[in-house]
This record gives C-alpha cells, structure tokens and sequence, in this order.
C-alpha cells in the first residue's frame, strides 16, 4: 500500500473517531466512564488501521511462517519452484502422481523415484513384472519391482511416463529421485531451500 493510501485511510480513521467522540458528548456520558469508552473505540480503530495498512506483510509472513514449519512449495517464476527445508533437515514436497496428492522427500541420493505399495495401489500404478531390482535404501539393499506414472507433477512441473521402483519394503516413505530431478533443466539447494526449474 502507497503512502497515499494510508494517508486516506487514517483521515477516514480519524473522521470516524471524532464523529464518536461527538455522540458521546450529545448522549451526556459521564467523563471517566465516556473516556474510557474513547479509548477502547481508539484502540480498535487504531488496530483496524495497522491490520488493513499491512494486510500484505501479514499475508506474506504467514504465507511464509507456513513454508518455514512445513517445508513447502513457493512458486516463483513460470515453471519454477523452491521448497523450504522442514524443520527436520529435509525437503518434502506434496507432489499429484496420476493426479492424486502424494508426500514425497526429494532425495538426490536416490537413482530412480520410490514409492511404496501402498501408494502404487492408491495411484493406480501396476508393477511391470518380471523379476525385481535390488535397492540400496537407509535400512540396507531391498527388492523392489518396476512400473511407470503416468505423470508426476510438483507445482507447475509436471513429468509423464516416470520410472518408478515400488516395495512393501519403503514402508510409507515416497522418494523423488535423480531421474526426476535429471530431467530438470536446473536444480540446486541455495540455503535452506531448494530451487526446481522445468
């Protein structure tokens, strides 16, 4: 908001507060009792005044307190993103596969996208067959089988026919691997947040 604006504001403020004083003076309202009711009103005009004159600062530190606690996605540019770092160390990220919402932890240490059976089931994602693959996870090398999403979509980017490895084994972990991150044109960790560019 320009200083203009706020200018306007407070004399529409002040306008109102006087033309409450003037009622109080016409109902005849003892002293002590008239002014404590004149500064109660000053007090929620005077709040009223600093809600509307920084209503954008409010909306853009809960918007970014949210990402802070969270870790989230903020959209900065066409095509481009940045996740804020969970309190945790990590960066997680509600990504839609085939369309329906999935948390993911994007992890650059992760060949190929990860999901559990669960997920797979959910999103509709049938396991190719054939025999399985071995994965090294954190809790040592498990076996897993191979199927492909549709699409995979964090934000405004958005991925089709992804290679994904599925196990009971991941428990309810998801995993965004390399071979999404690979088909970027950019991404990097910049601080405590990571940057995703199509």
């Amino acid at each position: 908001m320009n200083q203009g604006d706020a200018a306007i504001q407070f004399i529409y403020l002040l306008g109102v507060l006087v033309l409450v004083g003037s009622a109080f003076v016409a109902r005849r309202i003892p002293i002590a009792q008239g002014l404590r009711m004149f500064i109660a009103w000053v007090l929620i005009f005077a709040a009223a005044f600093i809600i509307f004159t920084l209503k954008d600062e409010f909306s853009a530190l809960g918007t970014r307190l949210l990402l802070e606690t969270r870790g989230g996605v903020e959209q900065t540019g066409p095509g481009e993103i940045r996740i804020r770092q969970a309190p945790d160390g990590h960066f997680w990220v509600d990504a839609e596969v085939n369309g329906r919402s999935v948390r993911f932890l994007v992890d650059s240490g992760a060949t190929v996208t990860s999901i559990s059976r669960e997920t797979a089931d959910r999103v509709g994602i049938e396991r190719s067959g054939g025999f399985g693959v071995m994965v090294q996870t954190a809790n040592g090398v498990v076996v897993a089988q191979r199927g492909t999403a549709e699409s995979i979509s964090i934000g405004p980017i958005t991925r089709r026919d992804v290679a994904v490895h599925i196990s009971d084994a991941f428990g309810d972990l998801n995993v965004i691997g390399m071979n999404y991150l690979s088909s970027l044109s950019a991404w990097g960790v910049e601080g405590k947040t990571l940057r995703l560019k199509s």
